[in-house]
């Protein structure tokens, strides 16, 4: 059953996967004893295991759990370069991967490497099936659905930049310049309306200062957690998304003000308009498919 396992994920893969001559022995031998494993690293560093055996297996010193494994859609890998496909599905887990974490973020982009070990003889090694980060992670009751993007993933994001109207820069980064400093306020929150609303007296600043901008909390049950800003108006900040944690009256917290990567906004709300990324004046779509039969009267050349 477990060799039938192994050749369906493997099957038509051009790559080849290093495993020991032992290892290699046992797949061959006709009954296997094989145990897929799930090693999971946040980006906080933290490392949890996941195994589909019936008991806890401890691999390289970190023990893989069996009580909260995934369920995993098949292992596709293709030869043309394409985004490998598969999808997790789990029960949240109080020891384990719980819904606070999911929520705050702390499992977004983890590093995952799905590998096959000897249960009854771990020193043989392993056989890495899949490498690669989790992207989308959604929530439905105390069931968790991720997808797992697989290393070629890498392989369809953009490199370099393009023209845009937009300022491409991060604000406060090595291109940007400006010194965040000057504009970010520290203060505590007075009204908690719900865990995405809450208001701070302290925040005196125009509607739409700190839309766009940043939420790092300073104390409180989401200390250290960062969170972008959807809207400010009155004293009043909405989140993007609700915190992993309870928010409460007395939390601390620093907030940035917001971007909109414009160029009018770089120049009146920064003063930095020399460090601009963006090319406003450049002429888009609409203007280099102009014909002279559809320029009004007013804008013809004589």
């Amino acid at each position: 059953m477990r060799l039938t396992y192994l050749k369906k994920h493997l099957s038509g893969n051009k790559f080849m996967r290093v495993i020991s001559p032992q290892l290699e022995t046992h797949f061959g031998s006709g009954l296997t004893t094989l145990a897929t494993c799930w090693r999971l690293t946040r980006q906080d560093t933290t490392e949890l295991g996941f195994t589909d055996h019936d008991r806890a297996l401890v691999i390289d010193s970190l023990e893989y759990d069996s009580l909260a494994g995934f369920t995993p859609t098949t292992v596709e890998s293709k030869s043309n370069m394409s985004v490998d496909n598969l999808d997790l599905e789990g029960q949240t887990f109080p020891s384990k991967i719980t819904e606070s974490d999911l929520l705050a973020g702390l499992y977004d982009y983890a590093e995952i490497e799905i590998f096959m070990v000897n249960y009854e003889d771990l020193s043989q090694g392993k056989l890495v099936v899949k490498r690669g980060r989790l992207g989308e992670v959604t929530l439905n009751a105390q069931m968790f659905h991720a997808e797992v993007r697989g290393l070629t993933q890498h392989l369809s994001q953009t490199i370099g930049e393009v023209y845009s109207p937009s300022c491409r820069a991060v604000l406060g980064d090595s291109r940007c310049k400006v010194a965040l400093a000057s504009f970010t306020v520290t203060t505590t929150i007075t009204e908690v309306v719900n865990n995405q609303t809450f208001k701070a007296s302290a925040l005196t600043q125009a509607a739409g200062w700190f839309t766009g901008g940043e939420v790092e909390w300073t104390s409180g049950n989401n200390d250290g957690r960062r969170m972008e800003v959807k809207e400010f108006a009155s004293a009043q900040v909405v989140l993007a998304l609700p915190m992993g944690k309870s928010i409460q009256v007395g939390d601390e917290f620093k907030i940035i003000a917001g971007c909109d990567k414009t160029h009018e906004t770089c120049q009146a709300k920064f003063s930095n308009i020399l460090n601009f990324r963006g090319e406003p004046y450049v002429p888009g779509v609409d203007a280099l498919l102009t014909t002279a039969g559809t320029l009004s009267k007013g804008n013809r050349n004589d």
